[in-house]
C-alpha cells in the first residue's frame, strides 16, 4: 500500500471505493487515508496525458459554448458572503497586480482581474479552455502546470481554486508555484476540507470526492505540511462554507 504523498508516514488505510458520479469516467477508486496527518488520497496512478484526457473527454466544457462565459462580477462585501464568494480564490487577490490562476478553466476569474487592473494569466490541464482563452483574449497556456512555463519570481499572486486536489503531486505542484512567486508573494489555495463537517455527514456521497478528478483531500495538517515542505509560510487560513449551502 502507497506511504502518504504528503507526511510520507506509512500508517495509511483504505477507507472506501469511489467512481465518477458525476460525468461517468469508468472505473472505480480506492481512498487512503492516513492515521499521521489526515490526509486522503485515491490509490491510483494516472499519466499526465491519462488525466488530460479525463478532462477533455469528460469534463462539460467540451459540451458548451465559449460565448456562456462571463467574468465573475465584483460585488460588496456583504453580497459577497450572501454569495459565498469568500469560498473563491479571487475575492481575496487585490487590484493592479500580476496573478496567476492556476486551473483557470473558463476564465471567469481572469476576466475579474482584468476588469480590476491586473496583468492576469492562466493555466489549464483542459484543451477546451484554450477556444475560451482566444475568444476573451486571456493569456492562457494550456497543460498541467509546472514552474518552466514562467520565469522564476514572476507573479505577485498566484491562486489554486478547487485545483490543489487535481494534481498527482500537490507538493511538487507547491514547489513549483513557490518558484513563480516574487519574493514576498502570495499564494490563495482553496480546497475542500476532508475533516470538514459536509465530509462527515455526507460521507460516501459527499460532492467533493469527485473521483477520479480529485486525487487528494487535505485536512488542515496536512496542507500546513506541504506548504512547509515547499518552502512556503502560512499567513491565514479559513473555513469558509457557501452561504448557499
Amino acid at each position: 500500500m502507497k506511504s502518504c504523498a504528503i507526511c510520507q508516514s506509512s500508517a495509511v488505510r483504505s477507507v472506501q471505493s469511489l467512481y465518477d458520479d458525476r460525468y461517468g469516467a469508468p472505473g472505480e477508486y480506492v481512498l487512503l487515508s492516513c492515521r499521521a496527518c489526515g490526509h486522503q488520497f485515491l490509490d491510483v496512478e494516472l499519466t499526465d496525458d491519462e488525466i488530460a484526457g479525463l478532462y477533455e473527454k469528460y469534463y462539460p466544457r467540451a459540451l458548451l459554448n465559449a460565448e456562456q462565459y462571463v467574468p465573475y462580477p465584483e460585488v460588496s462585501s456583504i453580497q459577497g458572503w450572501l454569495d459565498g464568494i469568500g469560498s473563491f480564490a479571487h475575492y481575496w487577490v487585490p487590484r493592479e497586480v500580476k496573478v496567476l490562476d492556476i486551473g483557470c478553466g473558463a476564465g471567469q476569474a481572469l476576466g475579474y482581474h482584468q476588469n480590476r487592473g491586473c496583468d492576469a494569466h492562466g493555466v489549464d490541464a483542459d484543451p477546451n479552455s484554450e477556444r475560451i482563452a482566444k475568444l476573451m483574449g486571456y493569456q492562457v497556456r494550456i497543460g498541467l502546470f509546472n514552474s518552466g512555463m514562467y520565469d522564476a519570481d514572476f507573479f505577485d499572486y498566484v491562486t489554486l481554486d478547487q485545483v490543489i486536489e487535481h494534481f498527482i503531486d500537490p507538493v511538487r505542484a507547491l514547489t513549483d508555484v513557490a518558484r513563480v512567486l516574487k519574493p514576498g508573494g502570495v499564494v490563495i489555495v482553496a480546497t475542500p476540507n476532508v475533516q470538514g463537517w459536509g465530509a462527515a455527514v455526507f460521507r460516501r456521497r459527499w460532492i467533493n470526492w469527485h473521483a477520479p478528478y480529485h486525487l487528494h483531500h487535505f485536512s488542515r495538517r496536512s496542507m500546513e505540511l506541504a506548504c512547509a515542505r515547499t518552502g512556503l509560510r502560512v499567513l491565514n487560513r479559513k473555513t469558509i462554507t457557501c452561504s448557499e449551502w
